[in-house]
């Protein structure tokens, strides 16, 4: 009987042939040993508790993200992908002593048949990291932080020595710190209501611009608001920045317009780094918006550019330097003076005399027959205005950019449990893998591939097929004859051995 229309049909192997459908993946493997990752994690989160490791278990769950899985479930997938589950179990006891070996075997109540953790053992080892303790503290309708565990701050640990690495290997002398938060929308029972209208939760994220890197991350429930306890945020980010770093400049939108945020970086409270430089999003208030009207004259405007195939083409924007003290800090002598730039657009109709002024659901100013809509942005740095301003833009093409990659390309936007810690870790392990793979554009792959998303590198690198054969002890992973892979995986083994020469 036919199968279907065309002229082919579908068999199943009657026995194991060694293909994988993730010939590309061990490269990965391969990095994370280079960069003793399964020795980090070991070291830094020491869950107790019998069959998977640490390591395994979240190894497992970062080359899921890598892979394209998005739940818990889709292990079983790569359970059923023999031909990469006979590499997994040869990486898992390479360069083991025979005790190591027999060790490794005795965590195991009886014989192991698995080369990844089962959905149900990955959700045992997740209920972990939740705290029901701090769940007790919780106060309907109050913004609320649950403490992270130890173990939720052991993923932390690994990931500051992820960016260690990357820093040893691409030293880098400043930090600019984006700082931003993004709503992950669900259907979870427990989840609250965020400030649009639908039930999420609200990571606080915070970006190394120059090393492309999440530096570090909180989860929080949607009902957070994204500037609540910032500046505790900042503390702990500066905290995993590794050494070499020497200064450090934030950005961030509306949310981080808190004098306390702004006074701690002008005045250099933090011991290590001193002074922070800072370009803030800043209210548009009406006490702002009158200080525009009556200090600003129109010659005081000047034209914003962009750049466009090697041009300055002039955009319909336009920016001005605004002498403006806040109410807030206007009665203390000890105030830091700020900048305070103020960028307008101008609308495209014009307010004729005698018609209802149009509403707007953003801030806006009137001069003349004209309306403009109006931004504000608060500094401390010395720069050119049309030059801040492009500069604290920046923030938005790569950290919100990053927001979508989460989301999208990885396994942030499908949360696996009710529980708070559980997803608080998934989402932490989600930015392991991410910065792995960063690591991995731009360390080992370079040239074209840094900028390539998750769709491109998985169809051009990982998800390619192989059989994997086994002789004389070795390992093989072989492709079809002329395929483009091949030369890309010989290429990119040599450039991390050359990360890590001890495993050459």
């Amino acid at each position: 009987m036919s199968q279907g229309i065309l002229g082919f049909k579908y068999e199943e192997e009657q026995h194991d042939t060694g293909m994988t459908g993730l010939a590309g993946l061990p490269v990965y493997l391969d990095l994370m040993k280079a960069m003793c990752l399964p020795e980090l994690i070991g070291s830094r989160l020491q869950v107790k508790q019998r069959g998977w490791t640490d390591a395994q278990m979240v190894s497992a769950l970062m080359l899921l993200n890598i892979a394209g899985g998005d739940c818990v479930e889709d292990l079983g997938r790569v359970q059923k992908d023999e031909g990469f589950c006979r590499i997994l179990r040869r990486v898992g006891q390479w360069g083991l002593k025979r005790s190591e070996r027999r060790e490794q075997e005795r965590r195991w109540r009886k014989e192991q048949k698995r080369s990844v953790p089962s959905p149900s053992s990955v959700f045992r080892y997740l209920s972990i990291f939740h705290d029901r303790e701090q769940e007790k503290k919780r106060v309907l309708g109050k913004a609320f932080i649950p403490v992270p565990n130890e173990h939720l701050r052991g993923l932390a640990k690994v990931n500051q020595g992820m960016a260690a690495f990357m820093q040893k290997r691409n030293p880098q002398k400043t930090a600019t710190l984006d700082q931003d938060a993004t709503l992950v929308e669900t259907c979870k029972r427990d989840a609250l209501f965020s400030y649009q209208g639908f039930k999420s939760y609200q990571p606080l994220n915070t970006w190394w611009a120059e090393q492309q890197v999440v530096l570090h991350t909180e989860f929080r429930d949607g009902n957070v608001p994204a500037g609540y306890e910032q500046l505790r945020v900042l503390k702990e980010s500066l905290t995993l920045l590794p050494d070499g770093v020497e200064q450090v400049r934030l950005r961030s939108d509306t949310a981080g317009y808190q004098h306390s945020l702004l006074r701690y970086c002008e005045q250099g409270k933090d011991r290590r780094f001193g002074r922070i430089e800072f370009a803030v999003g800043a209210d548009v208030t009406p006490e702002f918006k009158k200080a525009v009207s009556t200090e600003v004259s129109q010659r005081d405007w000047q034209p914003i550019y962009r750049e466009f195939d090697g041009k300055r083409i002039q955009t319909n924007q336009e920016w001005a330097e605004v002498c403006f003290i806040p109410n807030a800090i206007g009665h203390r002598l000890d105030a830091p003076v700020y900048r305070y730039l103020a960028i307008r657009e101008p609308l495209g109709s014009l307010e004729l005399p005698g018609m209802p002024q149009q509403e707007f659901p953003f801030p806006t100013v009137q001069v003349d027959l004209q309306r403009y809509k109006l931004f504000s942005l608060v500094t401390n740095m010395d720069w050119n205005g049309e030059r801040l301003i492009h500069w604290h833009r920046e923030r938005c093409g790569k950290s919100e950019e990053a927001h979508s990659v989460m989301k999208g390309d990885f396994a942030g936007g499908q949360l696996p449990s009710g529980d708070f810690g559980e997803n608080a870790a998934w989402w932490w392990i989600m930015i392991l893998a991410m910065n792995l793979n960063t690591i991995m554009k731009r360390q080992v792959l370079g040239g074209s591939w840094v900028s390539r998303r998750m769709k491109a590198i998985r169809y051009s690198l990982i998800t390619i097929p192989g059989r994997i054969v086994e002789r004389s002890r070795s390992l093989t992973i072989r492709l079809t004859k002329g395929h483009p892979a091949f030369a890309l995986y010989i290429e990119a083994r040599r450039r991390i051995m050359a990360l890590a020469p001890v495993y050459g």
